[in-house]
């Protein structure tokens, strides 16, 4: 589901009016956004995969040869206004110490923009089983898979933290952004927001 997500993020980035442009991944991870746009039929640009986890881009590099990571807090950008056509951040942007200051830095370093993220579903049946699920059988299973116990209790209780699709979009559109818009995405457990600067 999670490379679904990914792809229609790199879509709707409309990269391909500038194949050869240089394109952000914002709290990249380990470059698996980077490295979907990287790989797409056509595209003939650069990716730069930024994030401070270093071990995260170690991890990452690799994965597309036109995926280039750099070592970069969200909150101080080392880019120039302007510097990208286009940005993209998938499932790091409510991990950001201040979300409005990220939203800003990123809008002062790009052009056209999409940000794909977690949210809760707002029809009540799917909701109500959604959180059982998020809240009890995925951490329940993160822990052991991975033997972590912290590590599946954290993200449902960010993503839950985190805004709504609606006030993510005001908040988008104060930082900066234009025709702010929004999609839900899998009956609303995932959100793809998307404007321009």
């Amino acid at each position: 589901m999670d490379r679904r997500w990914r792809r229609a993020a790199v879509a709707r980035l409309a990269w391909e009016a500038r194949q050869d442009g240089v394109y952000l991944d914002l709290c990249a991870g380990t470059l698996d956004l980077a490295a979907t746009l990287a790989r797409a039929p056509g595209f003939h640009g650069t990716v730069i995969g930024a994030d401070f986890v270093m071990p995260m881009l170690t991890r990452g590099r690799g994965k597309a040869a036109r995926a280039q990571p750099v070592g970069a807090d969200a909150l101080a950008l080392p880019f120039a206004d302007a510097a990208f056509d286009g940005a993209m951040v998938a499932f790091g942007i409510r991990n950001l110490a201040d979300l409005d200051a990220g939203l800003r830095e990123a809008a002062r370093v790009l052009k056209p923009g999409a940000v794909l993220e977690f949210t809760t579903p707002s029809a009540a049946p799917l909701r109500a089983l959604y959180l059982f699920y998020f809240r009890r059988v995925l951490p329940a299973i993160g822990r052991v898979v991975s033997k972590h116990r912290d590590a599946y209790t954290y993200l449902p209780e960010s993503v839950l933290d985190f805004p709504d699709p609606e006030a993510l979009a005001a908040r988008l559109g104060a930082a900066g952004f234009r025709d702010v818009r929004f999609e839900r995405l899998t009956g609303g457990i995932c959100a793809l927001h998307h404007g321009t600067r």
